[in-house]
């Protein structure tokens, strides 16, 4: 049967009563959730910042065992010329193997002087790294504490919002789909979450702004749905929450 507009009205005013609570219990838990979902990005973040510190500082290890390296088979090969100096027939071979003394001696220095400058970098990057893992073991205890908060507050709600949504769930069927959007609409573009308002001393309850007496009058004959200038919320009378409330 075709629902009358009071019936559509008291469905909405319904509807409304069990998201207002199901809003109420999200507000109890506040921004906990956006809060842990926050912390967790500064863990994964300072996690991932932490790795590519240590993978820089094993290569400047890697870098300074090489050059170690380097420097020990430039002293031997300078030690080998040294030698081969000692049995040249010609000017040329003296020159030459001079040359390579001369180019494995660069190679030293240069090699030195990468070593200083890695040990500097080294220096520099393990405190970023150590204060970086600090960061991360506050992050992680600040994560803890919010996660077993959050999980209080869910573990004390979760069973009263689940059988609301199931209510509302139940509830949405039977508003013509029309009205449902309409109403969905609303509820996502109010700050508080209403749709269906009641008016309050002459006045919109959702926005405040007054209502003429003649639209009031309106409103509490129940003949069609109306809703507010201002705001754009559905609105009904008093009277019709608590025949809703008594229902």
């Amino acid at each position: 049967m075709e629902q009358t507009v009071e019936q559509k009205l008291k469905a909405l005013y319904e509807l409304q009563n069990i998201h207002t609570k199901i809003d109420k219990i999200r507000q109890v838990r506040g921004e906990l959730p956006m809060e842990v979902a926050d912390l967790e990005d500064d863990v994964l973040g300072l996690e991932t910042r932490i790795a590519k510190i240590k993978g820089e500082l094993d290569d400047l290890e890697d870098s300074i065992v090489t050059r170690k390296n380097t420097i020990k088979d430039a002293q031997a090969a300078i030690k080998r010329y040294d030698t081969q100096l000692k049995e040249v027939k010609n000017n040329r071979e003296y020159d030459a193997l001079t040359k390579e003394i001369e180019i494995q001696g660069l190679d030293i220095q240069v090699s030195e002087k990468k070593i200083k400058e890695h040990g500097f970098e080294i220096t520099s990057k393990t405190e970023i790294y150590e204060a970086a893992k600090a960061e991360l073991d506050g992050r992680k205890k600040d994560l803890d504490v919010k996660k077993g908060e959050l999980d209080v507050i869910t573990a004390e709600t979760e069973k009263e919002e689940q059988d609301l949504q199931k209510k509302a769930d139940k509830a949405e069927p039977q508003i013509e789909e029309r009205l449902l959007v309409a109403y969905k609409r609303l509820r996502k573009n109010a700050v508080n979450g209403l749709a269906v308002v009641t008016i309050d001393r002459d006045s919109c309850s959702g926005c405040f702004n007054q209502i003429p007496p003649q639209r009031q009058l309106d409103i509490r004959q129940r003949k069609k749905i109306i809703v507010c200038e201002h705001c754009g919320r559905i609105l009904v009378d008093e009277a019709l929450t608590h025949e809703v409330a008594e229902a």
